[in-house]
């Protein structure tokens, strides 16, 4: 990526923090190659397009963040139509406060001194009666560099130094993804339709083995929008640390230059 100068490079990729500049931890992540992305890039065919894509998901994550957070935090969400499936399948889900948070631990920003990172959490919560990270996605499914990201913001939230700016209920024990999504299941076939940033996306039905001849003749015959939530824990942090602190070795060579003229490196 293309820098003006030391500032537009602290401006893209980090926060400033108590006076001091740190990267972020989804930006180091992303120097780990992405095979899903590339076929995504292929099958768009067009950069412009990619970018209009990329911006509409965005902004429906936003939405989604949301939504999910306010009922967290037991208020009532401003819900779009578009996505009223995905919160009454969370309303559902959270029925009694199986999840539970405070709005200081919700957006929370996270930093490591000792290493030399931050980021900003979805929300600190209590989930069955652990405390932890909370990170929400709206993906397709759970990757790992999810895993990377969680285990980032948990060994920070580990850190003595760090629980001294930070007031917590308890130490943090795990981390959890909770993914949320929506789709459209053909009432014949039970092929999906997923709508996200704009862009249909259709899955064959039945791990695609099984498709109703009378959906190739006359089309799907979709019913209405489903929310989907999935709730996983990743208790193990330690092998996941790892990974990200190489990631973030490779990333502070990738950007050596850059890195040594705002004073990140000596």
């Amino acid at each position: 990526m293309w820098y003006r100068d030391g500032d537009h490079f602290k401006e893209e990729n980090g926060y400033h923090i108590d006076g001091e500049w740190y990267p972020r931890v989804t930006r180091i992540i992303q120097i780990k190659s992405k095979p899903a992305l590339e076929y995504f890039f292929k099958e768009v065919g067009n950069y412009s397009s990619v970018q209009d894509i990329k911006n509409k998901s965005a902004e429906e994550g936003s939405t989604t963040h949301d939504i999910v957070e306010k009922i967290i935090l037991g208020e009532m969400p401003d819900v779009p139509r578009e996505f009223s499936a995905i919160a009454l399948a969370f309303e559902k889900f959270n029925l009694g406060g199986r999840i539970k948070s405070n709005p200081d631990l919700v957006e929370r920003k996270i930093w490591s001194k000792k290493d030399k990172y931050a980021g900003t959490a979805d929300a600190l919560a209590f989930i069955d009666g652990k405390f932890g990270v909370l990170d929400i996605k709206t993906s397709t499914g759970f990757y790992p560099d999810y895993n990377l990201q969680t285990a980032a913001y948990v060994s920070a939230l580990r850190d003595e130094e760090f629980k001294k700016t930070i007031s917590l209920p308890r130490d943090v024990e795990t981390r959890w993804i909770l993914r949320i999504d929506q789709h459209r299941l053909c009432k014949r076939c039970k092929a999906s339709l997923r709508l996200k940033g704009g862009r249909h996306k259709v899955r064959m039905g039945n791990g695609g083995s099984k498709y109703n001849p009378l959906c190739a003749s006359e089309g799907h015959d979709w019913g209405f929008s489903e929310g989907i939530v999935e709730l996983k824990e990743f208790p193990d942090v330690e092998k996941d640390l790892k990974a990200f602190q190489a990631a973030k070795v490779l990333w502070e060579w990738e950007n050596d230059f850059w890195l040594r003229q705002i004073g990140y490196l000596s």
